[in-house]
């Protein structure tokens, strides 16, 4: 039964991550001041990589391969070193006007939100983590 539990705390990170990316981050770029989403943007990271590495970390309870487990639990150190290491040092980058500086952190953050999201959708595939 936590099996099962754990499998739905991996979908729902899929669609929270796939949410955030079509729906939130396009529509509070677009309507908000540039000042204003910045605003948003760095209250809204911190929370969104701690929750993620928080669920993923409960999730790696209910795996039973020691594969599946390993790539859940790097997904969970992945969002916390994103939370407490890579966002503060974006923020630093984009205060200190250090664009080049700044869009490497920032592609670094969205190179390995994406390898999360696509580790999640393979251990959700048939023959991945649950089935």
């Amino acid at each position: 039964m936590w099996q099962y539990w754990c499998n739905l705390l991996v979908a729902a990170n899929v669609g929270i991550m796939v949410f955030f990316t079509v729906v939130v981050a396009p529509t509070v770029f677009t309507a908000l001041p540039p000042e204003w989403s910045a605003a948003y943007v760095r209250k809204f990271f911190p929370k969104y990589f701690f929750f993620l590495g928080v669920t993923t970390a409960m999730a790696t309870t209910g795996v039973n391969g020691l594969g599946e487990q390993l790539a859940l639990m790097v997904c969970a150190v992945v969002f916390f070193f994103s939370c407490f290491w890579l966002t503060p040092r974006v923020n630093l980058a984009r205060d200190n006007k250090q664009s080049a500086h700044f869009k490497t952190l920032h592609w670094l953050s969205v190179g390995l939100n994406m390898a999360q999201l696509l580790t999640f959708i393979w251990l959700l595939l048939p023959g991945g983590m649950f089935v």
